[in-house]
């Protein structure tokens, strides 16, 4: 239902000239694809910002417009002032998000038929980059999430967003925050359970960035970089989870958000997660091609832990498709890159990326590639040097080893790392580490007339499903 009349794009409509609406979308999905967005613009599309009732595109657009003509504001392209249009008094209308594919829409394995989804009515006009569709109804009034974690005590697992019309420094350290507070909690205690609780805030950050005005750009720049980070944050809450649609989904906004900004190290983190997405969706290219744009990202950034970072990703999506010689070259280029040892341009969410990660995603790449005993000498590497404190890679990595053991044969010691990874499943919720420990079981169930493997096949089958 509408509340305010529409007033027709006369600028937008003199600027598609003589072509069609729908040559006009052509157009647009063209521009979209030179500059690595994905829009599904057309015919009507066009026609409903020329009629008005699309009063200010969402960030995917913006882009797409700002790149199809250089110089012009969203004013000069005939659009109201986002600041305008955010808010239970500016709606117009409601639509499906604009992004095509697997990413438009939740994945049917996270879906929970128990938890109330959005309806239209619900939702602000053309609302931010594949954001709506997992987002909770209602305007910035929102202001707080609490983190239920069964016996975990309420103080250590709530996060705060004040949500106010002026942006200042308390908001801006709320939404940091939170996203360290995010990070805290999956490294305890894994993902499940975290993350519809997670994008409560992240809507809160997006209401912050889209109705706030800030006095200083330094308070902007952060508040970008701060409410993208929470969308890589719940992006891999979602991948951690099994919901690998919504993880696609969180990455491209904060890949938006990056680009808006122009802030080359979000834009090269949320690369860096798309790539481990892909890889893990059975999608090698993707992963690659995202690896490639995230080191091309962060080229400038004085970081050499983050470049063998994104050469891992890359060589993981190399060993996806077969690449040997590729995903070597990749590993060791992530070699030399990491041996350059830490620098003051490392980003903040790069702590997990030590050694033992190194180890592990060299040992994923040879899994990948079919060499179980190469992959398990890096397993147990990186067991032996991961920290204590990291909870959930205590059993993502013993996972990784058990599947690897496994298949190389030696079923004894697969066993026993299996033991290892169910008795740290008692603290950590991952739906992938699960899954990765039922891989494992899956193989050694030939070999069941072992006492050994035995026990941990029947310890499997016990346990409770999630």
């Amino acid at each position: 239902m509408a509340s305010t009349a529409a007033v027709p794009n006369l600028a937008f409509r003199q600027l598609r000239g003589p072509r069609s609406a729908g040559e006009f979308a052509a157009a647009v999905r063209r521009a979209a694809r030179e500059i690595g967005e994905q829009v599904a613009c057309d015919a009507r599309y066009i026609g409903r910002v020329e009629s008005g009732e699309i009063r200010c595109p969402n960030y995917a657009y913006e882009r797409v417009f700002r790149h199809m003509f250089p110089g012009l504001s969203l004013t000069d392209l005939g659009f109201s002032a986002r600041e305008t249009v955010r808010g239970r008094g500016a709606r117009v209308v409601s639509e499906p998000p604009p992004v095509a594919g697997p990413a438009s829409r939740p994945s049917g394995r996270g879906h929970d038929p128990g938890v109330s989804h959005d309806h239209p009515h619900d939702i602000p006009e053309e609302s931010d980059v594949l954001r709506r569709v997992f987002m909770t109804s209602g305007t910035a009034t929102m202001a707080a999430a609490s983190l239920g974690l069964g016996g975990a005590p309420a103080s250590a697992a709530r996060v705060s967003l004040p949500v106010q019309r002026r942006v200042g420094e308390a908001e801006v350290s709320a939404v940091e925050e939170a996203v360290r507070q995010f990070r805290l909690l999956d490294d305890r205690r894994g993902a499940d359970g975290l993350y519809r609780q997670a994008t409560r805030p992240l809507r809160a950050a997006y209401e912050l960035l889209d109705a706030g005005a800030t006095a200083r750009r330094t308070t902007s720049d952060r508040l970008h970089a701060g409410a993208g980070e929470l969308a890589i944050s719940v992006g891999w809450l979602a991948h951690d989870s099994g919901r690998l649609d919504d993880a696609r989904s969180h990455y491209a906004e904060a890949l938006a958000t990056a680009r808006l900004a122009g802030d080359a190290g979000l834009e090269a983190h949320a690369f860096c997660n798309t790539s481990f997405l892909a890889r893990d969706a059975g999608r090698p290219r993707e992963a690659v091609r995202a690896a490639e744009a995230g080191l091309r990202a962060a080229r400038s950034l004085g970081s050499h832990r983050l470049m063998a970072l994104l050469a891992l990703r890359e060589a993981g999506g190399r060993a996806g498709l077969g690449d040997r010689t590729g995903c070597d070259r990749a590993i060791g280029r992530a070699r030399a890159a990491f041996e350059r040892g830490p620098a003051a341009g490392d980003p903040e969410w790069m702590s997990f990326f030590r050694e033992a990660e190194l180890e592990l995603l060299e040992a994923q790449c040879w899994s990948a590639l079919g060499d179980w005993s190469r992959a398990a000498r890096h397993g147990r590497r990186a067991t032996a040097l991961q920290d204590v404190h990291f909870t959930r890679n205590l059993a993502l990595y013993r996972a990784q080893l058990a599947g690897d053991l496994a298949r190389a044969g030696r079923v004894d010691e697969a066993a026993a790392t299996g033991h290892q990874v169910l008795d740290l499943l008692t603290r950590v919720r991952s739906s992938r580490i699960r899954g990765m420990v039922a891989g494992a079981a899956r193989v050694l169930e030939p070999r069941a007339g072992a006492a050994d493997v035995s026990a941990f096949l029947i310890r499997h089958g016990a346990q409770p499903a999630e």
